[in-house]
């Protein structure tokens, strides 16, 4: 039986890479709210739609990652991780804003940027949360999740008293699962970052404020728990979090259901840069292309697609300074740019269903002349699969807009990929590939 808790749990991690968070945030974060809906009497069908809010509260996350980077001048997941700590005084958001803006330039440009970022800090601020609610919720509502989990996304930011964003919402008009959600995830970032009693003084302080007095106090019995916060730290609590039972319930994942997850966290990857807004689906649709060309049984044609769609999920871990650079990589930012096809495979491995992505994932950027990364493998280690991902994920990279280029017109990309054939992509698939595009419109736009 496919276990859709341990699909999306699994998925999950490439949320936290997004949100510079360690492995396993969302999990725990997971955890925290299960305990709380327990505490408060919810039914079944309530803690299965909490659940996955809990899982999926960042799904938006990577859509303003590109604009942070770009008015702030720094790394989007420092960024984003510190910016966690702060508890919304002027005072804390004052200091995290000087160490966290310009952090590599001059300090002339780190001040000039300082100052204007805070002459507009509030419509800043509430413009790139609105980005990461509404793509949230949309995605959520893609993948098929109801209305209440959509909301509990859509309200992450909300704060009890009204202050939070991006719409204000005060009291019983946030969603419970998003009132829930927040107190998780402050929970979790302070216990991780100083301990249990910082966490709980957090929570504490922010009471009436930022959270909701009766989630505040149920949090607060769940934690009276002798064992609480040593099974919040336990090298198990991934297995119980996926052994729950709003992980359990039966659901219907087919290979439809299947295709939709891996379109939704697709949209997720796309997000991360303007430059690559698009670019799975589009390796997606050559994919299909060439399996098409040749032949290829329609299960295993839906898990390449799957594949394309997911085959960069380890850039979620990559910061924009890197991904948008106009200018050539240092030898030192194109290291860590080499990092995201093992990132991948780390998400995807974890996911038997995902088999054929995970390997993907790993392998498309390797060379049949073992030029390519991150393994240095060769023509003899990479099979057919790769070969046609490595052919369709080059022809998009090549014919789609990067920060560093215009888009090539196709004519060029098939003058450049002619050089290519025999020594890096196989002959063979690439004139499948050239031959299948007489008849399909490939262009990005």
């Amino acid at each position: 039986m496919l276990v859709l808790g341990r699909i999306l749990g699994a998925l999950s991690h490439a949320l936290d890479m997004t949100e510079g968070q360690p492995e396993g945030h969302c999990v725990r974060c997971c955890w925290i709210g299960m305990q709380i809906a327990e505490e408060l009497g919810f039914d079944p069908h309530e803690k299965q739609d909490l659940y996955y809010t809990l899982l999926l509260k960042d799904l938006g996350c990577s859509s303003n990652a590109a604009r942070i980077c770009q008015l702030y001048l720094t790394d989007d997941r420092a960024f984003k991780r510190g910016f966690k700590t702060v508890d919304g005084s002027i005072k804390e958001s004052l200091r995290f804003l000087l160490g966290h803006t310009g952090t590599s330039q001059k300090l002339s440009t780190k001040l000039r940027t300082v100052a204007s970022v805070l002459k507009d800090s509030d419509e800043i601020i509430t413009d790139i949360i609105e980005s990461r609610c509404d793509q949230g919720a949309g995605i959520a509502q893609m993948m098929r999740f109801s209305s209440d989990v959509a909301d509990g996304i859509a309200c992450l930011d909300e704060h009890w008293n009204g202050r939070g964003r991006p719409k204000r919402l005060r009291g019983e008009d946030i969603h419970v699962f998003a009132r829930i959600a927040l107190l998780c995830q402050v929970v979790e970032v302070f216990w991780r970052e100083n301990g249990a009693q910082a966490a709980l003084q957090e929570v504490t302080s922010r009471s009436g404020s930022w959270f909701d007095p009766m989630v505040v106090a149920a949090f607060t019995t769940c934690t009276q728990k002798p064992s609480f916060w040593d099974d919040l730290g336990s090298d198990g609590l991934q297995e119980q979090v996926f052994s729950l039972p709003a992980s359990q319930v039966s659901l219907d994942v087919t290979e439809d259901y299947l295709d939709d997850i891996a379109l939704g966290f697709a949209r997720v990857i796309d997000a991360k840069s303007p430059f690559t807004s698009g670019h799975s689906e589009r390796v997606a649709k050559y994919t299909g292309f060439i399996c098409d060309k040749l032949s290829y049984p329609q299960l295993h044609r839906r898990a390449m697609v799957r594949s394309a769609l997911l085959h960069d999920i380890g850039k979620l871990g990559i910061s924009n300074t890197i991904l948008d650079k106009p200018d050539k990589l240092s030898d030192a930012e194109f290291l860590e740019m080499k990092k995201h096809p093992t990132h991948g495979f780390k998400v995807l491995n974890q996911i038997p269903e995902f088999e054929i992505s995970a390997k993907m994932a790993a392998t498309h950027h390797e060379k049949l002349n073992g030029t390519g990364y991150p393994f240095g493998l060769s023509a003899g280690d990479l099979d057919q699969d790769t070969r046609i991902l490595t052919i369709a994920d080059i022809f998009d990279a090549l014919s789609a807009e990067r920060p560093y280029r215009a888009a090539l017109p196709i004519e060029k990309c098939f003058q450049i990929m002619d050089k290519m054939a025999g020594a890096e992509i196989d002959t063979d698939i690439y004139v499948a590939f050239k031959e299948e595009a007489v008849n399909f419109e490939l262009s990005p736009a």
